[in-house]
């Protein structure tokens, strides 16, 4: 179990990043979903002890990770949104370098685990080939390669899948799923899908702050019966914001999908609509930029 409490960070220029967040994340995939800004990466960046916070604790199993940064380093799996490698090298030999970093200096048994973790993330074919030819896809997948050397009981990825293709995306969300039956595993993103199909347990962060928190499941019970959706011109778009509570808007054929929420029939020819983790996302952020009414 992960414990965030009260973690608050202001930049020296002036940018409250974090705002007293408190979270409890077990065991498995856990989702932090936010626009860019929001402050996902500064609070992957806390835990990570990449950074201080101003106030607040947290604790791993227990383990003060503020007091204890080298401990945690012991057992954290990292893959930062930047993630950077030495293009002329090899896979085989990265992953060789960074686990003798990582304290494995038997020759044999860092060769063992090296060829797992090769096989774990399908780079095994390809493993001589330099990194610099890596699609991005590749690189994501040696990036959870070496987040997972010396088998880490936290693991975080952010932004993961931000630039992928379709085809790569869902394999590296597999390798992902894999990986977190038994690990607290966090993925920080704003892609909602990547939540959806991954995670059991989710929070919504905007503007440094913990907006809205829960299984997935039940964020979405939250708002059944409350969304409505109708396919209008791009010129009827601004119109019918002046009149309904409009959650989000996405372009198919030429034409807007509007959803929006209301209590009751809105009329306008709108129609119920079962809700999905994207309607929960946007109604999140607009309340909590005040340009909604607070749902459940």
């Amino acid at each position: 179990m992960l414990e965030i409490q009260n973690l608050s960070k202001t930049y020296p220029n002036g940018v409250q990043a974090l705002k007293d967040v408190s979270l409890r994340i077990p065991v498995g995939m856990y989702g932090l979903l936010g626009p860019n800004g929001a402050g996902k990466s500064t609070l992957m960046r806390t835990v990570a002890t990449l950074q201080q916070p101003d106030t607040g604790t947290i604790h791993l199993d227990g383990l003060d990770v503020l007091d204890k940064p080298a401990e945690l380093r012991k057992t954290l799996g990292y893959l930062p949104q930047d993630f950077g490698v030495y293009p002329r090298i090899s896979a085989l030999n990265m992953l060789d370098h960074m686990a003798v970093l990582k304290g494995f200096t038997n020759k044999k048994q860092r060769r063992d685990l090296v060829d797992g973790l090769l096989h774990q993330t399908n780079l095994h074919a390809v493993r001589k080939k330099a990194l610099a030819g890596f699609s991005g896809g590749m690189r994501q997948r040696f990036g959870i390669a070496q987040a997972l050397i010396g088998d880490p009981q936290l693991i975080i990825v952010d932004e993961p899948t931000a630039g992928l293709d379709p085809e790569e995306r869902n394999r590296f969300l597999n390798l992902l799923s894999d990986i977190g039956e038994n690990k607290v595993v966090i993925l920080s993103t704003h892609i909602v899908d990547d939540v959806t199909n991954l995670c059991p347990r989710m929070a919504i962060i905007a503007e440094g702050q913990i907006v809205r928190e829960g299984r997935p499941s039940d964020l979405i019970n939250d708002l059944r019966g409350l969304v409505w959706a109708k396919t209008v011109s791009r010129q009827e778009v601004e119109e019918h914001s002046t009149r309904h509570k409009v959650i989000s808007t996405k372009l198919n054929a030429g034409r807007s999908i509007l959803h929006v929420l209301s209590d009751t029939d809105p009329g306008d020819g709108f129609e119920a609509h079962e809700p999905d983790l994207e309607d929960v996302y946007f109604t999140t952020l607009r309340s909590a930029s005040g340009n909604i009414a607070e749902v459940a």
